[in-house]
């Protein structure tokens, strides 16, 4: 529902007027990250006057920080036809904010209570640049101005230590039970990598495994050392597949949703496909799918070419009844920056690349709002 009405009582009538129909046209505005228009959504809309400035600002229910220019554009030139009679010669000023609702998770541990909402990163099988993705998605959340852990729940084979250059480091301990997160480049980090070395390997059966998974996710302090004390977002980082690992998480915790990864090749696809039926039968709700490699671009000419096929996520997405979140290009750089500890959207904030990833954030989160919501998330329905 979205808020129109603000006690415009002292002014005269005419810009009360005038205030309603910005206050509508704003409202009819589309919002880019849900395709959804303003007053469809649980949107905020607040539209104030004084001494000649009109005051527009909208709360969305996802981070989108990087989105005031573009929004404040498109503000301008929707309500600037409007700024006749009592409201000539005004200017506007308008603010984007956000506010993250919190998914309803029921009983939760007490160090999950700071989590507002945990996203799955998950893929039917490995190769196809999900860890990748789940890291760079972390930290295009953060970007956007949301509060942001990070989980490495791959037990077998961790690599959020190499992808943070966070090797050797070892988290705190309080109270001889609680994993204090370890802070890197503006997230709060927890992986089997920091209490393994590399001379003792993860060799567990499932319910070893689940177990490590376990006491992870709910014996991590998660949001002791964020502002306001929790998260707004934790993202998991899960292995490939789906075994033990994905359904403990799944009954263990409510999540908030899952993000499927896959390349356009039609082998990847059919697994892809299996974790989307899995997420499913388990009730999390899959906020869309990421295809990585979609496209390579030669360094040398700059031709672009498909090497993987194309069109294949798109189709998978419509048979699926669920969304695009983005696709990524097949680029050296990403693979570089990340094993060199330094993602791409940390390495290159202002690259083409990390807006992409910050695109996919934008459009997941905005998923999560959706699914928070009073009108929910679409189901899917699998025939």
């Amino acid at each position: 529902m979205t808020d129109h009405h603000q006690d415009h009582s002292d002014l005269s009538p005419e810009v009360q007027a005038g205030l309603e129909r910005i206050a509508e046209t704003v409202g009819a505005l589309e919002d880019p990250s849900t395709g959804v228009v303003l007053d469809a959504l649980d949107a905020d809309i607040e539209v104030g006057f004084d001494d000649s400035t009109v005051y527009v600002g909208v709360t969305l229910g996802y981070p989108c920080a990087s989105q005031q220019p573009h929004w404040a554009q498109r503000v301008q030139a929707a309500c600037e036809p409007l700024l006749q009679g009592a409201l000539a010669g005004s200017e506007i000023q308008f603010d984007l904010f956000s506010e993250i609702q919190r998914t309803d998770a029921g009983e939760v541990p007490d160090s999950l209570r700071a989590v507002k909402n945990i996203i799955a990163v998950a893929s039917g099988k490995g190769g196809v640049g999900k860890s990748t993705t789940a890291v760079n998605l972390a930290l295009a959340l953060a970007a956007e101005g949301a509060a942001v852990g990070l989980l490495d729940a791959d037990i077998y084979g961790p690599s959020l230590p190499t992808m943070l250059g966070t090797e050797g480091l070892r988290p705190e301990v309080q109270g001889g039970k609680f994993f204090v997160p370890i802070p890197a480049q503006g997230l709060q980090t927890m992986s089997l990598g920091y209490l393994l070395t590399e001379d003792t390997p993860a060799v567990w059966r499932g319910p070893m495994a689940s177990g490590a998974l376990n006491q992870m996710l709910t014996q991590t302090l998660w949001g002791a050392g964020s502002e306001h004390g929790e998260l707004d977002y934790l993202v998991v980082d899960m292995p490939p597949g789906t075994g033990d690992i994905q359904l403990t998480l799944s009954q263990k915790v409510a999540l908030a949703g899952a993000v499927i990864v896959t390349t356009p090749q039609d082998l990847a696809l059919v697994d892809a496909i299996k974790g989307v039926e899995m997420f499913r039968k388990v009730s999390v709700p899959v906020l869309g799918i990421v295809e990585n490699m979609a496209l390579h671009t030669c360094s040398k000419c700059g031709h672009e070419e498909p090497i993987f096929g194309a069109g294949g996520g798109d189709r998978m997405a419509a048979d699926y009844d669920t969304r695009m979140l983005g696709q990524l290009p097949l680029a050296m750089a990403i693979r570089q920056q990340t094993d060199g500890g330094s993602p791409t959207v940390a390495a290159e904030p202002e690259g083409k690349v990390a807006a992409l990833y910050r695109e996919i954030a934008r459009a997941a989160a905005a998923q999560v709002w959706l699914g928070a919501s009073d009108d929910g998330m679409p189901e899917i329905e699998l025939d």
